[in-house]
């Protein structure tokens, strides 16, 4: 049993599945720098600094008036965090707009290219089988 589970985690795809899951674990770190760090900013200067993260709805029922998500839970209210989804959505569409961008994009061109590439080069012509060969020795044969 022990050579089985050896034999299966030396096997190629286990160990490129490990090797994309962790350089997939930095590049999302990467990825949300650029979008929290990079992008972020500058699109936050253009709304006007709006930062949808305390925006809420309370669903308990009190007659306060709360400012922030955490003062709201500190006093024990349940609440709908609108605001906290909408960054989420936000960084969301903006990591997925750099991944189609900074990766998806590149490859696709790559893979364009190398298939015309491939399709530029003319194929040769296929070998007669031995059937082929003797059909057309006897068809020659019958013109003679």
């Amino acid at each position: 049993m022990l050579s089985e589970f050896k034999a299966f985690i030396m096997r190629g795809n286990v160990v490129d599945l490990a090797v994309g899951v962790i350089i997939g674990a930095s590049f999302g770190k990467i990825v949300t720098s650029l979008v929290e760090d990079i992008l972020m900013p500058p699109l936050g200067l253009i709304v006007g600094k709006v930062d949808f993260s305390n925006f809420f709805i309370p669903l308990s029922l009190t007659d306060k008036h709360f400012n922030t998500i955490a003062e709201a839970k500190a006093a024990g209210v349940t609440t709908w965090n609108v605001g906290m989804f909408a960054n989420t959505l936000v960084q969301f569409l903006l990591v997925a707009f750099a991944i189609f961008f900074f990766i998806v994009k590149p490859i696709n061109k790559l893979k364009a290219r190398e298939a015309a590439q491939a399709s530029a080069v003319p194929a040769a012509p296929p070998v007669p089988s031995r059937t082929e060969e003797l059909l057309a020795e006897i068809r020659d044969q019958l013109k003679k």
